[in-house]
This record gives C-alpha cells, sequence and structure tokens, in this order.
C-alpha cells in the first residue's frame, strides 16, 4: 500500500468519524440543564462553563462546543481475570483528546470488546476535559507567549513523578516521548520536564503528565504572578 493510498484511507475515517460526531450532535436529546443551554445556544463556549465552576455530565456538550477536537488511542491492553468458569479477557483503552490550544482531557475505560472499550474511554476523557494555563515563566525570557506553562508543576501517578519546568519559545518540547502527545494537544510547544518511577508504564507516565497540567489552573497563584501574567499579554 502507498503513501497516497494510506492518505486517502486516512482522510475517509476523518469524514466517517467527522459525519457520525454530526448525526450524534443533531439527534443528541439533553438530560442536564447545562446540556439544554448548550443546545439551545445559551452557552456558546467551554470557557463559560469552567467559569461557573460546573461540572460536564454530557460528552455532547463537548462535541458541540469543540468541533475541532482530535482523539488518539495511546494505550490499549488486552486483559485477563481467572474465576472459576475459566479465563475472561477483555480491552482496556485509554484515549486522549484536545483542541491543540488550551483543553486536554484523558479517560480510560473496559470492556469485553475493542471498539466498545475505545468509545467509552473517549467517553470519559471529553468528560475530563479541562482548561490548562499557558505562559512562559522561564527566567530566560520576559514575555507570555502562551507556548508553554507559567510555573513549574509536578504531577504523580502510581510510581511515576513527573515534573513540567516552563521553557522559553523555540525550545520545543524536551520531554519522555509518552507524553509529547499530552503536551501538543493542548497547545503546549516549549517546555523542559524530569521523570522518575517506573516511567516505562505509558498510562501512568501520561496520568503523570496530565496531573501536572491540571495543577496549572487548580494552584493558587500570587498576586504577584497573576500581575505580572496579565502585563504580559
Amino acid at each position: 500500500m502507498n503513501k497516497r493510498e494510506n492518505r486517502n484511507k486516512r482522510e475517509e475515517r476523518k469524514n466517517r468519524k467527522e459525519e457520525e460526531k454530526k448525526q450524534t450532535i443533531e439527534n443528541w436529546v439533553p438530560q442536564t440543564s447545562l446540556g439544554k443551554k448548550v443546545k439551545n445556544g445559551e452557552i456558546e463556549t467551554l470557557e463559560e462553563i469552567f467559569n461557573r465552576g460546573e461540572k460536564i455530565l454530557e460528552p455532547e456538550i463537548v462535541d458541540m462546543l469543540v468541533p475541532e477536537l482530535e482523539e488518539k488511542l495511546v494505550d490499549f491492553t488486552k486483559t485477563t481475570k481467572v474465576r472459576r468458569a475459566g479465563r475472561m479477557f477483555s480491552f482496556r483503552a485509554a484515549v486522549l483528546v484536545g483542541d491543540s490550544k488550551q483543553f486536554v482531557g484523558f479517560g480510560t475505560a473496559k470492556d469485553r470488546e475493542r471498539w466498545p472499550a475505545i468509545k467509552k474511554a473517549t467517553r470519559q476523557a471529553k468528560l475530563n476535559l479541562f482548561k490548562i494555563r499557558k505562559g512562559n515563566g522561564s527566567w530566560e525570557s520576559t514575555a507570555s507567549t502562551g507556548t508553554s506553562i507559567p510555573f513549574k508543576v509536578n504531577g504523580k501517578s502510581s510510581s511515576v513523578r513527573v515534573e513540567l519546568i516552563p521553557a522559553p519559545e523555540g525550545t520545543g518540547l524536551v520531554c519522555g516521548e509518552k507524553i509529547k502527545d499530552v503536551m501538543k494537544f493542548c497547545g503546549i510547544k516549549d517546555i523542559w520536564s524530569k521523570s522518575a518511577g517506573n516511567t516505562s508504564s505509558t498510562l501512568d507516565f501520561i496520568k503523570a503528565g496530565i496531573d501536572a497540567l491540571n495543577k496549572t489552573t487548580r494552584m493558587k497563584i500570587s498576586t504577584q504572578l497573576k500581575e505580572k501574567m496579565e502585563r504580559s499579554k
């Protein structure tokens, strides 16, 4: 199979997914008050939802407000449980979603079948979507270009520890290969990182990176740093 055929197949899959997403939104009957407001056009952006402190309980909300959301299967494992009746097989999927600007989400799910596991994980990733705080806290750069993070953050999952450090524009993604997609999916272009623990575990490595990015928003910042970030925009 040549490159042209591969490209055509990718485009077909992309168009099919977009059509499926469009049909899902059209047939969507909201079950929550937030979903009804989004469907009626009362809420037009995800920022409004996060500013209100509301929780997203329907993935269609994300589909409608962020139509350009990208999805990627980052881990897929076949699991086995031994019971009296014999071995029971299932699949565990891990999916990453993001808009390549400021939103990213990660979800995992299990099912006896391959595709249902992936769909469940994708749904969970959309429900776990959060906004990161971007900037440039590196001492080598005074301007907030929005290509990095504003300050150092740490994340963990099981034995894995990840430290993300702000980097000046042009540095690139100096981090583990397994979490480069995490950075790209939320629009981070420049970052330094350190890691420790069983970093060969793809799932824990990604979870630790997600945990670190989540802290850019959850962490309280000083008034001085907040003023500095506002001035540099």
